[in-house]
């Protein structure tokens, strides 16, 4: 990983943390050599092609150092079952959490927060294949380039949680306050809505 990507990389993981953060649109690009894509149907494998709009997730911070992984153009969430198949899900579920965390390397790994090995405890990780297959959770190793993702920030999407006094307050004076609101996950600016 580049010096560079490596501050952006944890200027984005502070970012994170803060309450008003609620999506980052990137890039997730395999050690392996593919860019993560969604396609529209849901279908989840790897892309060579860098300018794809199938391959710009959402990556949305749902809880400490855990992501949902939106897809932007479908809208669908990657989630993991209990076999370790990865799937695209319309609603945001338990499935669809992962936990992210910089490995050794300073590559990015993400594990599911439901589902790990039995015996051993071993954690269920997203992965591709050398030819840019999507692997099952239970077979990708942390240790292994196939597990290894590099965030390529396109852009930082902030937004504030709305409490409820000011709920009123929004209504009046919607067009001049700029502040964008979220729509099934999407920034949306309120002078559209």
């Amino acid at each position: 990983m580049e010096k560079r990507e490596y501050t952006i990389y944890f200027l984005l993981m502070y970012f994170i943390t803060q309450p008003q953060l609620k999506g980052i649109v990137t890039r997730l690009f395999s050690q392996q050599g593919f860019y993560l894509q969604m396609q529209p149907d849901g279908t989840i494998d790897g892309s060579k092609d860098e300018n794809s709009d199938n391959t710009l997730f959402n990556l949305i911070p749902v809880g400490l150092r855990v992501v949902a992984i939106q897809g932007v153009k479908s809208g669908f969430y990657i989630a993991m079952n209990g076999e370790g198949m990865l799937y695209s899900s319309e609603m945001f579920t338990p499935e669809c959490k992962f936990k992210e965390s910089v490995f050794e390397n300073y590559y990015v790994i993400y594990s599911s927060t439901v589902y790990r090995q039995q015996e051993s405890g071993r954690a269920w990780f997203l992965g591709l294949t050398k030819e840019g297959q999507v692997m099952k959770g239970n077979r990708v190793k942390k240790t292994k380039p196939s597990s290894h993702f590099v965030p390529r920030p396109i852009e930082v999407c902030m937004y504030r949680e709305p409490s409820l006094h000011e709920i009123e307050d929004k209504h009046r004076s919607r067009k001049s306050s700029g502040t964008p609101t979220m729509n099934g996950g999407k920034a949306v600016n309120q002078d559209s809505t």
